[in-house]
């Protein structure tokens, strides 16, 4: 006989999922709710995994990105470079030159990298074109995805500087090299127009190696490229090690919180399915009696009931794989921007593992008690299924009878006692829903704190510049040049001092103080470091302390988790640093929360070094004063001094902080309907089986008010309860993850990001979990209370 075929068994499982339309809803919507947020997670959570690795090999990154002057050595040299022992594909020689552009709105773009290339796709460096077309003749630039946005779009026309006649550039596309090899790429001709004395034409060699897992290795290929040309031909070398640090840095900060819903998205689709489906098998004990009594044996009817529960459960599996890629979509490609790298996709195997374990779970939870119903005599099975459980409970009607409360009330919340594992089902189910939502009231919390302090200099309403820019390099994936040893990162054009004399006279200035980046020495670290000198009161400027003090004088300075790690150093201790020729010993003073470098990098006031000045001021304004309308006064003077004003925007979080915000809030509301569909599967469970009991009331005058308030009252010590259960775990989850984050990031954690929680917020956040279980209950509550008193008796 056929599972569903036209004989007896197929009627019985057709009829079967016909008649409990709700059940058959209920498990199928909870089932496709479930899976879409397991198939999100867990597509997040490998997009995760090592974004850097699986675009690298996607694009055939390059493990070497070289520079060589091509007055030193020809075209065909290079090419032959390609030969070397250890190269196992290279691309180039391209031209390269650096560019200033000019914005349609007349604004400076930071100095960019701009290659030669009559093709995105090569054996080296396969370009991802995330929109447009690439250029094909003169006149045309593609931008590095990192520009995207909307003040810069497709169709957009650049200036290639503020030079007088300078030729326009029109943005035909964009694209991502993740192996960062360039900021914008145009035709060969293109570039070599472009190019200038100050800014000539290089030549780029893209390596990959057969070795180049570590920076020995990397070295050992450097060197090896040094030997293939003459001498000084090779003026620089980009490896991909450190790119793939930083992009690491990255997505470990994530994956904690990517495995901390991905678990709360399983664990609540076990509970929840498994509840649901038992619960439809359990309620249909005198219907598998009469079924039996008929002739059906009990492998038949163990199949029939597994079937009714798989075929809802079925069809809610297709379509949560189809939401969750759907949703998954746009999610992924936000992380590949946030990343940084190629395109990301749903992983094939997500959608196999996901709805074979969903329909693992289903058969399970429908097979165990099917298995107890099918042993179960026939006589036994239609008296265990009509007759009403009276035995459990009692004590729980008999205590709730005490309370001051309406006897509908009392009646609800001693209902709970009499299927103490359903209920359990239930209690879990709006205690993880609380988790969830407490976890992620606290987690946006804490990363729009984490917005807010990354950036400290954004705070600052207008500022001045006394010299060119401040930091050297370009926009995300700037190919720059290695790091200065000592000395300035500009040559200010301006004197300083005038500067900070006319903002000191402006009139609506509220407080200013000066800043200056630098690189310096710092015993203990190899290389330079980067340093910011403050004149002048920076409090308004300074970073989120995670312990200590922010700088208060000179021979102090601040420094980052990842700068007191590398020099094995506390706060409290002394540490050298030499500016130029001045090396001054400064005492540490504070542990910042600065991410930048690598978190190496050091805060110091200006008066610590002699001969510093500062390179540009942060200004604040009074109250009422219009920053645009103050920048454009103070430009006029400060304008033929040899400086410049502008306006800052509000700062912006950075796009990982809002992609895990809209992350977070999209599982949070997935997991919190889930945990709804369970209450509802289960009041509906419970309403039908005492449909009688609702009948004899409401034949002694229980009003439809009332039977609302009995079945919402059955819900609400459960909503109760599973609050003061989930707001401690969803706190105690929030308080491990962060700090997990946070050192996968290479940083201790202030307080500002960690206790974003209050007393008011978390007794709402409790209150959720009444909401859930209230809200889950809404829709059988109604139906009890529209149900005919005559109708209720006859369906018993």
């Amino acid at each position: 006989m056929r599972l569903l075929g036209t004989g007896a068994l197929g009627r019985v499982v057709r009829s079967g999922v016909g008649r409990r339309r709700v059940q058959t809803v209920v498990i199928a919507v909870a089932t496709m709710m479930a899976v879409a947020a397991a198939v999100i997670a867990g597509s997040l959570l490998v997009a995760s995994n090592a974004p850097f690795d699986h675009a690298f090999a996607k694009q055939h990154g390059a493990h070497v990105t070289a520079q060589f002057d091509p007055g030193k050595v020809s075209a065909a040299r290079l090419r032959a470079t390609r030969r070397l022992d250890g190269v196992t594909a290279s691309a180039g020689p391209f031209p390269t030159t650096t560019v200033s552009p000019v914005d349609p709105g007349g604004g400076h773009l930071p100095k960019v990298s701009l290659v030669g290339r009559s093709d995105p796709h090569g054996d080296v460096d396969d370009l991802d074109l995330r929109s447009g077309r690439w250029a094909a003749r003169e006149g045309e630039v593609v931008l590095s995805a990192s520009f995207e946005g909307p003040a810069l779009q497709v169709g957009d026309t650049l200036k290639a500087s503020d030079a007088a006649g300078s030729p326009t550039l029109k943005v035909v596309g964009f694209a991502v090299s993740v192996s960062e090899t360039a900021d914008a790429w145009a035709t060969p001709g293109q570039v070599e127009a472009l190019a200038s004395e100050e800014t000539p034409v290089t030549s780029q060699m893209l390596y990959r190696f057969d070795s180049a897992g570590t920076r020995a290795q990397i070295a050992a290929d450097r060197a090896e490229l040094t030997a293939a040309v003459p001498s000084g031909a090779l003026s620089g070398t980009r490896s991909y090690l450190d790119t793939k640090r930083a992009a690491d840095a990255g997505a470990a900060a994530t994956i904690p919180f990517m495995v901390a819903f991905g678990v709360l998205g399983i664990v609540m689709s076990v509970i929840i399915i498994s509840s649901v489906v038992s619960g439809a098998v359990g309620t249909g004990l005198r219907r598998i009696g009469i079924l039996k009594a008929v002739g059906f044996t009990p492998r038949e009817v163990v199949r029939a009931y597994v079937a009714q529960a798989l075929i809802p459960a079925g069809t809610g599996i297709a379509l949560g794989v189809v939401l969750g890629d759907v949703l998954a979509a746009p999610l992924l490609a936000d992380t590949g921007r946030a990343y940084g790298t190629a395109s990301l996709t749903v992983a094939w195997w997500v959608d196999v593992v996901v709805p074979a374990g969903a329909l693992l779970v289903v058969g399970v939870a429908a097979l165990v008690p099917t298995l107890r119903a099918g042993r179960l005599r026939t006589a036994e099975a239609i008296a265990v299924g009509r007759a009403p459980r009276t035995g459990r409970g009692q004590w729980a009607h008999r205590a709730a009878g005490r309370l001051p409360l309406p006897r509908p009330v009392t009646y609800g919340l001693a209902g709970p006692f009499t299927h103490p594992v359903r209920t359990a089902a239930m209690l879990l189910a709006v205690a993880f829903g609380t988790v969830a939502a407490t976890f992620a009231v606290g987690l946006t919390s804490s990363l729009n704190a984490v917005g807010s302090a990354s950036d400290p200099e954004d705070r600052a309403e207008v500022t001045a510049i006394a010299g060119g820019p401040t930091v050297a390099g370009g926009a995300p994936g700037a190919v720059r040049g290695p790091r200065p040893e000592n000395g300035n990162d500009t040559s200010p054009s301006a004197d300083p001092a005038k500067i900070r004399a006319a903002v000191a006279a402006q009139p609506g200035t509220a407080s200013y103080y000066g800043m200056s980046k630098n690189y310096v020495t710092v015993a203990g670290i190899s290389g330079s470091v980067r340093a910011t000198l403050y004149q002048g009161d920076s409090r308004p400027g300074s970073y989120e302390m995670i312990s200590g003090h922010w700088l208060t004088g000179a021979g102090q300075a601040v420094v980052p988790t990842g700068f007191l790690e590398r020099t094995g150093t506390r706060v409290g201790d002394p540490v050298r640093v030499t500016l130029g020729k001045d090396t001054e010993t400064l005492k540490i003073v504070g542990e910042a929360f600065d991410t930048s470098d690598d978190g190496l990098s050091v805060h110091a006031d200006l008066a610590s070094f002699a001969g510093a000045e500062p390179q540009v001021f942060q200004i604040e304004v009074k109250p009422g004063v219009s920053p645009a309308a103050y920048a454009e006064k103070l430009q006029a003077v400060v304008e033929p001094l040899g400086g410049a004003v502008m306006a800052n925007s509000s700062s912006r979080q950075e796009n990982m902080i809002l992609l895990l915000d809209a992350i977070a809030a999209l599982l949070t509301l997935m997991l919190v309907s889930v945990a709804g569909l369970g209450v509802l599967n289960s009041v509906v469970l419970d309403t039908r089986e005492r449909v009688h009991d609702l009948g004899v009331c409401k034949a002694l005058g229980m009003s439809p008010r009332q039977t609302v308030s009995l079945v919402l009252a059955s819900v609400a010590g459960i909503g109760v309860l599973g609050g003061l259960v989930g707001v401690p775990l969803g706190f105690a989850l929030h308080g491990f993850v962060l700090p997990v984050m946070g050192h996968a990031a290479g940083t201790n954690l202030p307080p500002s990001v960690l206790d974003v929680y209050d007393a008011p917020q978390l007794v709402l956040l409790g209150l959720a979990g009444v909401a859930i279980a209230l809200l889950g209950a809404l829709l059988p509550a109604g139906w009890a209370a529209r149900a005919r008193t005559a109708t209720a008796l006859r369906t018993e």
